[in-house]
């Protein structure tokens, strides 16, 4: 229990932290919701100038032009908040 206490727990901290699956899945996170907050901006920037000009404006330049980036964001939370790491599954193992 001493081992478990000064050593175990931060062996299993450092395992989850340093999981490939971790960094994969909260970078997919990080570019999803980077995406959706650009294209709800870039949305919203162009309802202001078509209403201030009262001009077409173009929006099939933005880069997230017809991607549902709100879908995309969804699904990389349910990804990350599903996530197995093989760390966790031993530790159950041995439990």
């Amino acid at each position: 229990m001493l081992w478990l206490k000064d050593c175990g727990i931060a062996s299993v901290a450092e395992s989850v932290f340093k999981s490939e699956e971790l960094d994969k899945t909260v970078a997919h996170l990080l570019v999803a919701a980077r995406n959706d907050v650009y294209a709800q901006g870039y949305a919203e920037c162009s309802h202001h100038v078509v209403n201030a000009l009262k001009v077409d404006w173009d929006t099939s330049k933005s880069a997230t032009h017809g991607v549902n980036t709100e879908a995309a964001l969804a699904i990389a939370k349910t990804q990350f908040n599903n996530l197995q790491l093989p760390v966790m599954d031993l530790i159950n193992d041995a439990l």
